[in-house]
C-alpha cells in the first residue's frame, strides 16, 4: 500500500490564479479523511494533484515512491481513482454496465475484470440499472454510477468529490456502507464534502482548508468545537453540535452521543 506525501506543493492555474500555496501533507495508507472548506479553498485542486490530473507548479507529490510529475495521468489513475463532483463529466457510455466495465479493460484480465465490475455494481446498488442509459437516471444515482466505475478498477486510493451532494438518507447510508467496506479492504479514502453531519458521523480525521492552505488536521471533535478555526475557515458546526451547545452539552459531534448525553441531562431534571 502507498502513502501520499505532498512536499511544499503549490499550484497556479495557467491564467495566473494561485489555487494552492506551499502545502505539505502526509496521508498514511488506509486512512479515511474528510476534506472540508468553503468553495475556492483549494480542495478540488488538491484532489486533482493527488490523482495526477494536475502537476504541481512547485514542490512534489508522491504516491508511494512515484513522483507524479514523472508519470502520466493514466499511470497515476490506476492507483488513485477520482470520482468527479459532476458525474456528467465522467460518463461516456450508453449503459451503466458499459460505463462501469470500460476502465477495467485496460488494466485487468477479462475474468478478473468482470468479477470486479459485478462487485462494484452490486455494492453501489447500480446492478438494478445495468442496462439503463446513465443519463436517464437522476443526478444522485449517476453519482453512484461513477463511483462504481472507479471502484471497479480497484485502486488503492479513492478520492470522492462531493458525493453526498443531492443524496437522500438512503444514498448517504449507502455511502457509509461503502466507507466501511473500503476500510476493511485497507483502501485510502479522501472525501471532499460540505456535509458536516456526514463528516462528524463517519470520519475520524478531518482536514480543514481555507485560502489555498491547510489550516488544521484532526479529529471531528477537535475541529467542530474549535470556534476560532471554524471562523477562519468560514464553516459551521454540525446541527447536532450546535443543538448540544445550546443545551450546554459540550464536545459532541455525532447523533448517537448527542442522544445519550441529552437523555442523561433529562434524567437529572
Amino acid at each position: 500500500m502507498k502513502d501520499i506525501v505532498l512536499d511544499c506543493v503549490s499550484y497556479t492555474y495557467p491564467k495566473g490564479a494561485k489555487a494552492l500555496d506551499r502545502i505539505s501533507l502526509k496521508i498514511t495508507s488506509g486512512e479515511q479523511i474528510a476534506i472540508i472548506g468553503q468553495n475556492g479553498a483549494g480542495k478540488s485542486t488538491l484532489a486533482k494533484l493527488i490523482n495526477g490530473l494536475l502537476k504541481p507548479s512547485e514542490g512534489t507529490v508522491w504516491i508511494g515512491d512515484q513522483d507524479t510529475k514523472q508519470h502520466t495521468t493514466a499511470q497515476i489513475a490506476r492507483q488513485v481513482g477520482y470520482v468527479f463532483q459532476n458525474p456528467d463529466e465522467q460518463i461516456f457510455h450508453a449503459t451503466v454496465g458499459a460505463e462501469v466495465r470500460y476502465g477495467i479493460k485496460k488494466c485487468r484480465p477479462k475474468r478478473e475484470g468482470e468479477i470486479l465490475a459485478q462487485q462494484a455494481l452490486k455494492m453501489t446498488g447500480m446492478d438494478q440499472y445495468e442496462a439503463k442509459n446513465p443519463f436517464d437516471l437522476p443526478l444522485s444515482v449517476r453519482k453512484f454510477v461513477t463511483i462504481a466505475a472507479v471502484m471497479a478498477t480497484d485502486p488503492e486510493i479513492l478520492i470522492l468529490d462531493e458525493p453526498t451532494a443531492g443524496q437522500d438518507l438512503h444514498g448517504k447510508q449507502r455511502l457509509a456502507l461503502l466507507l466501511e467496506w473500503w476500510k476493511k479492504q485497507g483502501k485510502t479514502v479522501l472525501m471532499i464534502t460540505h456535509d458536516m453531519e456526514f463528516v462528524a458521523d463517519r470520519f475520524q480525521k478531518v482536514l480543514v482548508m481555507s485560502e489555498r492552505k491547510i489550516l488544521y488536521i484532526g479529529k471531528p471533535k477537535e475541529v467542530f468545537w474549535d470556534f476560532e478555526l471554524l471562523r477562519r475557515a468560514d464553516l459551521e458546526q454540525p446541527y447536532v453540535s450546535a443543538l448540544c451547545k445550546e443545551l450546554g452539552i459540550l464536545g459532541v459531534v455525532d447523533l448517537e452521543t448527542a442522544a445519550q448525553r441529552i437523555a442523561e441531562v433529562w434524567k437529572r431534571k
